[in-house]
């Protein structure tokens, strides 16, 4: 996973992925451990609570599709990018961006996210 922009390309697909028993491997390939993951609405540790994190994402955004919305910009181990989740095609429901910190292994240890569009009530 030397590659950055495959790295987040892979990450996003775990958040596009439902079936439960892809999206646990893919979490356990592309995250460390005790990875943690911080945005304005939660803030989990470790595998578990990533997997539920994106669960109840899906859950709460059935159908709709996490897309990058930028190219990635990268230094040393850190990633940050926009992503966008919607309808493929059509304006973007929510729009925000993480920061990916990397592990010497290649796997992400740490992500911050922000949100830049929030709908209402959401």
């Amino acid at each position: 996973m030397s590659d950055i922009n495959e790295l987040v390309q892979r990450y996003l697909a775990a958040w596009n992925t439902t079936d439960a028993s892809a999206r646990a491997a893919l979490v356990a390939e592309l995250f460390t451990d005790d990875a943690e993951y911080t945005d304005p609405l939660c803030s989990v540790r470790g595998h578990a609570g990533l997997d539920a994190t994106i669960a109840a994402v899906q859950a709460q955004f059935a159908g709709l599709e996490f897309s990058l919305g930028a190219p990635v910009d990268a230094n040393h181990h850190i990633a940050r990018f926009t992503w966008h989740l919607g309808t493929p095609g059509a304006e973007p429901l929510v729009v925000g961006f993480d920061v990916a910190a990397l592990a010497e292994d290649g796997r992400i240890e740490r992500v911050y996210g922000f949100l830049d569009k929030v709908p209402a009530g959401a």
